[in-house]
């Protein structure tokens, strides 16, 4: 009965949120453009999915993705699995930032993972590789933006053990993405802008965020409210820098290609 009145909470919740969408599009459709639209059953019907779909997605992230990324920070930093075992008498006043190495990997992985299943991502990359004619390869673009969310998150991880000011790995970050982007090429400028925000979407955000809350409550002498955000700013701007990176890397090698094609035609 308590799972039946959670799901009606979920839904009626989904619908009050999702009805200001709703008037704002058939407001403007029947008041401004004064049309009605061929396939209206069809919208119609798509509404009903979205509602369903969210609901079960809120629900989702509610009963699996945030009690399970707080249970995996949880058992990556328990003093006892952090040193085997081991008869330690103050575990946690013994424990370094070099400890946590499971934590860093369990971070680096998670976030190329959800990355590279983040419906924003997988649709962005079709449609930048459809306007560039191919020159843009879907799975290039989206290996490079899951390299920078995993770096990104794992530094992220590495901030929260350590306890040091968010703000300047994320001043640091930003210049580095002005300087790349004084020398990136032209047209992966603005993509790996928009990079950055796709990322922070429906699989990514919420096992990042409820890793970084459940480091934040374990790791000793962090705060969850101080330490626990910012996980979602890193995975945000990393893959700016990645996917800058990727193109660089990428011009390098088909101007050193057509530099060795010239001298070879020369010598023959």
């Amino acid at each position: 009965m308590e799972i039946l009145q959670q799901i009606w909470d979920v839904t009626l919740g989904t619908v009050t949120d999702v009805l200001p969408i709703a008037a704002i599009i058939f407001g403007f459709q029947f008041a401004v453009i004064r049309k009605k639209p061929a396939n209206l059953g069809q919208i119609l019907f798509g509404f009903v999915w979205v509602l369903v779909g969210l609901s079960l997605f809120l629900l989702g992230l509610e009963w699996c993705l945030f009690p399970l990324g707080r249970l995996m920070a949880e058992q990556l930093t328990d003093p006892n699995f952090i040193h085997a075992g081991k008869a330690v008498v103050d575990a946690a006043s013994q424990i370094d930032w070099t400890d946590y190495y499971w934590v860093y990997l369990f971070a680096f992985l998670i976030g190329f993972s959800t990355t590279i299943a983040e419906p924003s991502l997988i649709a962005v990359a079709i449609k930048a590789n459809e306007v560039s004619g191919g020159a843009i390869g879907i799975w290039g673009l989206r290996l490079a933006v899951a390299l920078g969310v995993a770096i990104g998150i794992s530094l992220g991880c590495y901030r929260i053990v350590v306890g040091d000011p968010i703000h300047w790995y994320i001043i640091s970050g930003y210049i580095v993405v002005v300087i790349q982007t004084s020398f990136a090429p032209k047209m992966i400028v603005p993509l790996a802008y928009d990079s950055g925000g796709v990322t922070t979407s429906t699989v990514t955000v919420p096992l990042v965020a409820a890793l970084g809350l459940g480091l934040s409550e374990t790791v000793p002498g962090r705060n969850p409210l101080i330490d626990g955000f910012g996980l979602i700013a890193f995975a945000s701007l990393f893959p700016m820098i990645s996917v800058m990176a990727y193109a660089q890397i990428s011009e390098y090698r088909a101007r050193a290609k057509s530099t060795d094609e010239e001298s070879a035609e020369s010598s023959t």
